[in-house]
């Protein structure tokens, strides 16, 4: 509600309260329900995502530091997204990515988040370190960069500047046909995740612990696999990539909560990812000013402070991991 009642136009409680409820048609029902509203269902089903995609490559990879910005998730979303953008940018125009073209860049995100999933996973079971697979994800981030800036060099101009606009992350441009992709979209990987609940509580006790009790290893993978790149894919497809909301989320659960629970955790990090995201909308839209920042800077100022504090007093706080 109070992303609703905050931003550039100054609108009454009274008036949005009758909008609402249907019993006024003007210019606060277009601000609410064409702009404000939208983007609250974003921020929320964003939050939502990201939060719940960190706490299950955080219990997979048994690393707090794991995330899908950190290890890359978001990076080879990202390079889906150009391959489409600025691969094929002979072909296409910017308006014309609508209908199936929506569909085209969810399912090219889902495929690099994916392919970058599994190879992290490779990764990890042969680089026992937890600070070498950081690097070696904050080094894949790299180099996909290296290879979305060549493509940004031979684009057309139209394309480039499209695809630097959609890097800069916004709650507020999707299409209703892209945010009816980004509900279902996380619908279905919250489910997932709600499915897997007993399996990742005995993964952390361990690989083997979770075994010898029946859990099928391969099958929670895969799921916990299918989940994360639907959901940061579909993030990243139509929203940029946005950062520290699904490393710093699931931690903040775990500290306001005191468990490891994922029966617990899994509704406490998708509420308080929703929270977390929509204060970063209501922070980046500068209420009551025309100017608006990227909702990636506040999400930074907000989840880097978090990360910091769970590597500085690691010790204390690992028995909640």
């Amino acid at each position: 509600m109070l992303d609703l009642f905050l931003g550039s136009v100054s609108l009454r409680a009274a008036d949005i309260m009758r909008a609402l409820t249907g019993g006024i048609e003007d210019h606060t029902s277009v601000i609410l329900f064409q702009f404000r509203l939208p983007k609250a269902i974003t921020a929320s089903m964003v939050g939502m995502a990201l939060s719940i995609s960190g706490l299950q490559m955080q219990t997979l990879f048994r690393n707090p530091m794991a995330g899908p910005y950190v290890l890359g998730l978001s990076s080879g979303a990202s390079l889906g997204v150009a391959l489409i953008m600025l691969g094929f940018s002979a072909g296409i125009a910017p308006d014309a990515i609508s209908g199936i073209g929506n569909w085209s860049v969810a399912m090219a995100a889902w495929a690099g988040a994916g392919l970058i999933m599994v190879l992290m996973m490779i990764i990890a079971s042969r680089v026992g370190n937890i600070l070498t697979v950081l690097i070696i994800g904050i080094m894949l981030s790299s180099g996909i960069s290296a290879v979305v800036s060549i493509m940004q060099y031979f684009s057309n101009e139209t394309m480039l500047k499209a695809y630097i606009v959609w890097t800069m992350g916004s709650l507020g441009n999707l299409t209703p046909t892209q945010l009816a992709i980004l509900l279902v979209s996380v619908i279905a990987g919250v489910g997932i995740s709600v499915v897997s609940v007993k399996p990742l509580n005995a993964l952390l006790l361990g690989e083997n612990y979770a075994r010898t009790i029946g859990v099928n290893m391969k099958l929670l993978r895969f799921a916990i696999i299918l989940s994360t790149s639907i959901l940061t894919g579909t993030v990243t497809a139509f929203c940029g990539p946005i950062g520290f909301i699904g490393i710093a989320v699931p931690h903040l659960a775990r500290i306001m909560f005191v468990t490891s629970d994922h029966r617990i955790l899994i509704p406490g990090t998708i509420l308080t990812g929703g929270i977390v995201m929509l204060a970063s909308d209501i922070i980046s839209q500068m209420p009551w000013s025309d100017n608006v920042l990227p909702v990636n800077s506040i999400t930074a100022l907000i989840g880097i402070p978090v990360v910091i504090w769970v590597i500085m007093y690691n010790r204390k706080y690992s028995e909640l991991f």
